[in-house]
């Protein structure tokens, strides 16, 4: 794929985005992502990088402040508390620049145990059951829930999610933007850009 996107590089500008931090985007992509593509968008492009130079950073915390993080945060913990999995780990809640990475297994759990709540999830939807219950209970506080990959689901305030990268794009005056990504149903973190009119995107 690597070497694809590398050859397609010599086309056109290649982007990159995700919800993770950016060093769980290098160990996904290699210690010199941001160097390798045109654009590196970790935490949806609340840190973005162009040419390999750090554009910017947003931060969760400044914008929604600590009481309704503290409150969040303690809700999280407290559901987290009463699920009964096959296993928990470690690392229920990773608090990121631009959002919380919340896990009902942990974030420290083995690759075959990753696997395991996978599957299990499912069968069973714990993280759309949690997500449906943290709409409910923060309805109306400028939060968005949004499942991604296979253990965890990110919380960040209304508008950060991927779209955000498109900012920084189409700041550089480009009108046509292909988007490809897995998670495109709703509740799923590629949903909003996926839907967004004015591009093109696929799965």
């Amino acid at each position: 794929m690597d070497d694809f996107l590398q050859k397609l590089r010599q086309k056109v500008k290649i982007g990159v985005v995700g919800g993770s931090d950016l060093e769980k985007v290098q160990e996904q992509l290699g210690n010199d992502v941001v160097e390798k593509y045109d654009y590196v968008f970790p935490e949806n492009g609340l840190v973005a990088y162009k040419d390999g130079k750090l554009l910017g950073k947003q931060n969760t915390q400044g914008h929604l402040g600590e009481v309704l993080l503290q409150d969040l945060i303690n809700y999280c913990l407290s559901y987290i508390a009463k699920i009964k999995l096959l296993k928990k780990r470690g690392t229920f809640i990773e608090f990121r620049n631009g959002m919380l990475n919340v896990s009902p297994i942990g974030r420290s759990c083995s690759q075959e145990e990753r696997i395991e709540f996978y599957e299990l999830d499912k069968k069973e939807n714990i993280r759309q059951k949690f997500v449906a219950d943290l709409r409910r209970e923060f309805a109306g506080k400028g939060l968005t829930f949004s499942i991604g990959g296979q253990i965890s689901f990110d919380v960040f305030p209304d508008g950060w999610d991927k779209r955000y990268c498109l900012g920084h794009v189409e700041n550089d005056g480009y009108k046509t933007i292909y988007f490809f990504g897995d998670k495109t149903m709703p509740g799923g973190n590629d949903h909003e850009i996926f839907t967004t009119r004015g591009q093109w995107a696929t799965r």
